[in-house]
C-alpha cells in the first residue's frame, strides 16, 4: 500500500471512529431517524407503492408529525409555507412517477423564491430504473434546472450522509430545494448506519460554496462614503434580508443613516411598513411613491402617446441588498434607476450584474454585512440627514398613496347588478376587504395568498410589521398556493391567526386541502375575493386587448347571477364552515365571525371583476408609463 493510499484509508477509519455507529436497521428506518436528527417536526406525505415503506417507518416515529395532504402539490406547498415562516427546511414525501411529478411546481417555486425544501421521493427498484417500469420517472433529470442539489440513493450506507448534506445545502447560503430520490430496494435494505457530524459533512462538500461569505471591508467602507456623498439615497431590499434574519440590522442601519426603505414583494416585512422611513414595496403594482423615489417622477400621462416629461429626480444612490432585480420590479432593466449609483450586495454571486449592472457589486451575507456597516456608522456617524430628500418623499406619499374608488363603471356593471339586485351602493371592493382585515387583526396575522389581483391587493392593503408575515408565491407565481401554504404556516404557528387571501380561480386549484384542514384540526381561515373571473388576465385584456375575453370567465355562462361554483356548499361538504358576503354593510361583522372561529372557516366575498390593480406599470415599460390614479 502506498503512503497516499494508506493516509486516505486512515482518514476514513478515523472519520468512522468519530461518527456514531447505530444498530442494524432497515433503510426506511434509517431515513426516518436521519430526519429526526435534523430536527424535523412535521412531514407532508402522500403514500404510494414506492414510498409506503417509509410511511410504515413514520408510523413509529415519536418526534415527527405526518400530515396527509389530499394532493401532492398541496403537501409540497404546505411544506413551503412551513419553511417560509420558520426558516427551517420544509419536508414533503411522495411516491414515484405521478406522485413525484406533482412536486415539480413547488420545487420550481422554492427555487425561485429561495425557500429551503427537502423533497423525498420514492423510486422503483434499482434493477428497474431506465426500463420504463410502472410509475417510473427520472426525477433527477426532470428537476435538474430547479434544485440546489439532488440525490439518487444507490447505497443504503449513504442515507445518513445524504440526508445531512441535503438539509445543510437546503438551509445554508441562499436557501433552496433539494431532492432525494430513494429506490424501494434501498428502503428495504439493512445496514448499520454511520451518523456523520456536521463538520464532516462540510469537509466532504469541497464543491459547495461555503455560506459564511463575508463582504470585503474596503467595499463596506466605500458604501459609507457613498452615503455621505449622496443627496437622495434609497435602500432597496428583498427576500435575502428575511432569509438571513437581518431585519433588525436593516432597521438599525436605515435609522442610523436616515435612508428610506423600499422592498420587493418577497422582502415585505423585512422593514416595518408602519415606520416613517418605509416606502412600502415597489414595482409593477407597488407604491407610486416608491417607484418615484427610485426612478424619478414623470408627468402623469393618460395617453401613452404623450411625450415623457420628468418632473423630479429619483435616487442618486440605490443600496440594493438581498435582491435580484426581478423584471416585475425593474420594468425595462436598463432604465431602472438609470441616473443613480447602484450598490448590489448579495450572497449569490450569480445574481450580480445579471439583470442590472451595478456600480459596486459585492458578494457577502447580508446580515454580516449590515452588522459591520452598523459598527462603521457607530464609529463614524453619517453627518447628512437627507432632510430635503425625506421631505420630497413625504410629498410623494401624499400625492400618490394606495387608493381606490367605486366608479360608475363598477357600480353599474351587469355583474354587480346581477348579484346586488338594485343595491349597487353596497358594492364591496377587494381593497375594502383587505383593509378591514388589517384593521380587525391589528396587522398581526400571518397572510398567505394565491396568485393574481388578490395577491397584489393583499400586499397593498395589509400593512406588514415583521419578517415572514406574508407568504406568497413571488417568482414563479403559482396559483393554488395560498390554501395549502396556510396549512404549513398554521402547523408552524398554531397559536397565530393564519389567513389565506385568495381569488376564486386560485382557491379552486387546491380546494381539496380543506379536507386536510378539517381532519388535521388546523383552524386556518380563508377569504375568497370572488369575481367569477381570472381577474389579472382580465385586467390585461382590458388594457391591451380592447376588453376581448379570452376564456377568462370562470362562472356559469347559463346563469351569470348564480355564484359558481357554490363555495358555501363545497366547503360545507368538507365539514368546513363558509359564509357568503355580498353587501358592504355585512363585511366587517362577517370577518370578525371568521376570526373568532376556532375551526377552519371560509368567507366567500362577492366583488366586481371590473376593478383594476393600481398602480400599474406595463411589463417591460418604465415609471414614465405608470398608471397610478384610480
Amino acid at each position: 500500500m502506498s503512503k497516499t493510499t494508506e493516509s486516505v484509508a486512515k482518514k476514513k477509519t478515523n472519520a468512522r471512529a468519530r461518527a456514531e455507529v447505530g444498530p442494524l436497521m432497515y433503510g426506511r428506518d434509517i431515513l426516518v431517524q436521519a430526519l429526526e436528527r435534523e430536527g424535523v417536526e412535521v412531514i407532508f406525505a402522500y403514500p404510494g407503492g414506492a414510498s409506503m415503506e417509509i410511511h410504515q417507518a413514520l408510523t413509529t416515529s415519536k418526534k415527527i408529525r405526518t400530515i396527509l395532504p389530499r394532493h401532492e402539490q398541496g403537501g409540497s406547498f404546505a411544506a413551503e409555507g412551513y419553511a417560509r415562516v420558520t426558516g427551517k427546511a420544509g419536508v414533503c414525501l411522495t411516491t414515484s412517477g405521478p406522485g413525484a411529478t406533482n412536486l415539480v411546481t413547488a420545487i420550481a417555486d422554492a427555487y425561485m423564491d429561495s425557500t429551503p425544501l427537502v423533497c423525498l421521493t420514492g423510486q422503483v427498484n434499482q434493477s428497474m430504473i431506465g426500463r420504463g417500469a410502472f410509475q417510473e420517472t427520472d426525477m433527477i433529470g426532470l428537476t435538474l434546472p430547479i434544485v440546489k442539489h439532488s440525490y439518487l440513493v444507490t447505497d443504503v450506507n449513504d442515507l445518513p450522509r445524504i440526508v445531512k448534506e441535503a438539509f445543510y445545502i437546503a438551509q445554508s447560503g441562499r436557501p433552496g430545494p433539494v431532492v432525494i430520490d430513494i429506490p424501494k430496494n434501498i428502503q428495504q435494505a439493512r445496514t448499520q448506519p454511520v451518523w456523520p457530524t456536521l463538520e464532516q459533512i462540510k469537509n466532504g462538500l469541497p464543491g459547495y460554496t461555503q455560506p459564511d461569505l463575508k463582504a470585503d471591508d474596503i467595499a463596506l467602507n466605500e458604501i459609507i462614503g457613498l452615503i455621505e456623498k449622496a443627496e437622495r439615497p434609497v435602500l432597496y431590499c428583498g427576500g435575502g434580508i428575511i432569509s438571513s434574519g437581518a431585519a433588525a440590522e436593516l432597521k438599525k442601519f436605515a435609522e442610523a443613516a436616515n435612508i428610506p426603505v423600499t422592498t420587493t414583494l418577497m422582502g415585505i416585512g423585512a422593514f416595518p411598513e408602519t415606520h416613517p422611513l418605509s416606502l412600502r414595496w415597489l414595482g409593477m403594482h407597488g407604491a407610486a411613491y416608491a417607484n418615484w423615489a427610485v426612478n424619478g417622477e414623470y408627468e402623469y400621462r393618460k395617453n401613452p402617446a404623450d411625450p415623457m416629461v420628468k418632473i423630479k429626480d429619483g435616487a442618486d444612490l440605490l443600496l440594493a441588498f438581498g435582491v435580484r432585480f426581478d423584471d416585475r420590479v425593474t420594468g425595462k432593466f436598463e432604465e431602472f434607476c438609470k441616473h443613480g449609483t447602484i450598490v448590489h450586495l448579495d450572497i449569490d454571486a450569480s445574481e450580480l450584474n445579471k439583470n442590472r449592472q451595478a456600480n459596486l457589486p459585492i458578494v457577502g451575507d447580508i446580515k454580516d454585512a449590515l452588522t459591520r456597516l452598523n459598527k462603521l456608522i457607530a464609529a463614524r456617524p453619517i453627518a447628512k440627514k437627507h432632510t430635503a430628500w425625506l421631505a420630497q418623499i413625504e410629498e410623494w406619499k401624499q400625492k400618490g398613496p394606495f387608493a381606490y374608488a367605486i366608479t360608475s363603471e363598477i357600480a353599474n356593471s351587469d355583474h354587480m347588478k346581477d348579484h346586488l339586485g338594485g343595491h349597487e351602493n353596497e358594492v364591496i371592493l377587494q381593497q375594502m376587504v383587505v383593509e378591514a382585515l388589517c384593521d380587525l387583526t391589528k396587522g398581526d396575522a400571518y397572510i398567505t395568498t394565491g396568485v393574481g389581483q388578490h395577491q397584489m391587493w393583499a400586499a397593498q392593503w395589509y400593512k406588514y410589521k415583521f419578517p415572514r408575515q406574508l407568504v406568497t408565491s413571488g417568482g414563479l407565481g403559482s396559483m393554488g398556493y395560498g390554501l395549502p401554504a396556510a396549512l404549513g404556516v398554521k402547523v408552524a404557528h398554531p397559536d397565530k391567526q393564519v389567513i389565506d387571501i385568495d381569488g376564486d380561480g386560485s382557491f379552486l386549484m387546491n380546494i381539496q386541502e380543506l379536507a386536510t384542514a378539517h381532519v388535521e384540526k388546523l383552524p386556518i381561515k380563508a377569504i375568497i375575493l370572488n369575481n367569477q373571473h381570472l381577474g389579472m388576465v382580465v385586467q390585461w385584456e382590458d388594457n391591451f386587448y380592447k376588453g376581448n375575453r379570452g376564456h377568462t370567465y370562470l362562472g356559469n355562462p347559463d346563469s351569470r347571477a348564480q355564484v359558481y361554483p357554490d363555495y358555501v356548499r363545497v366547503c360545507n361538504s368538507f365539514n368546513v364552515k363558509c359564509e357568503r358576503v355580498m353587501y358592504k354593510k355585512d363585511l366587517r361583522a362577517a370577518i370578525q365571525r371568521m376570526l373568532d372561529a376556532d375551526e377552519p372557516y371560509v368567507l366567500d366575498v362577492i366583488v366586481p371583476y371590473t376593478t383594476h390593480v393600481i398602480p400599474f406599470i406595463p411589463a417591460g415599460k418604465t415609471v414614465a408609463e405608470m398608471i397610478w390614479k384610480p
